[in-house]
């Protein structure tokens, strides 16, 4: 927002992980923002600066956005940052919903932009190939902000739709039975020699991606760095060198499962 005199707020997308995935917009709104606010690990990946740090916890993503307008209220540039894209699963809908049901009547004059970034599953898709080059959906299997029935019955109904279904949030620490219990799920009604995709902290040096059958899939081969890929009926191997792993892609046109 160059040019600006008074306080704004930029969402910012960094990306799931090298600097190279970082857009000239974004770095362009971390050097003009006076502060930065995000998750620990997110603010750490921001280049050194003399902007003023505000890092804080993986789960107070609404007090993080509310201290964002009240700084920018007061004539701070805030930059809120977000690994991958900030409107997929991340701090875009908080800032938003704190803006919606805020109190503070100078909120609703602040301006924001959310600046895109390179999301997850557009990191792992890439390195695999192209498994979303036809119709597909994100789910997040955290059920800290829905039922995990509703969870579930998106899951099958997405299986039933024959969607590429890219899976955000697949375990962690205290969800430790949820992602086998989302294998289960579509196993119920997919083959179990569909592609799967694990791309795990891709954009890291600690990369890896792991393509498996379906029928094959363990939890255990993923982390909370983890997006899965699950392909539809029609997606498709083809093979690279010798002991390497094969492309994935979804083709184009549909002719059902």
């Amino acid at each position: 927002m160059s040019g600006d005199t008074q306080g704004w707020i930029s969402i910012v997308g960094l990306g799931p992980g090298t600097p190279d995935w970082l857009t000239p917009e974004a770095v362009r709104e971390l050097e003009q923002a006076t502060d930065i606010v995000g998750y620990g690990p997110y603010v750490d990946r921001v280049p050194p600066g003399p902007q003023v740090r505000h890092a804080s916890d993986n789960r107070v993503e609404i007090d993080r956005a509310r201290h964002a307008l009240d700084m920018a209220a007061d004539g701070r540039r805030v930059a809120v940052v977000s690994g991958g894209d900030p409107g997929v699963f991340a701090m875009a809908a908080a800032v938003f919903e704190a803006l919606e049901a805020g109190t503070d009547p100078r909120w609703a004059a602040v301006p924001i932009r959310v600046c895109p970034g390179i999301s997850a599953m557009q990191a792992a898709a890439a390195r695999a190939g192209a498994p979303l080059g036809h119709d597909f959906c994100a789910i997040s299997l955290s059920d800290n902000l829905k039922p995990w029935d509703v969870v579930v019955r998106r899951l099958r109904l997405a299986a039933e739709a024959d969607f590429v279904i890219a899976l955000y949030n697949p375990i962690s620490r205290a969800r430790p039975w949820q992602l086998g219990a989302a294998f289960d799920a579509v196993r119920a009604i997919r083959s179990p020699d569909t592609p799967v995709i694990l791309g795990q902290a891709v954009g890291r040096p600690d990369e890896r991606l792991t393509v498996v059958p379906l029928g094959d899939c363990d939890p255990a081969m993923a982390d909370m760095r983890t997006v899965v890929i699950i392909g539809a009926s029609h997606t498709r191997l083809v093979p690279r060198g010798e002991g390497e792993t094969p492309w994935v892609y979804t083709p184009r046109s549909y002719k059902g499962g």
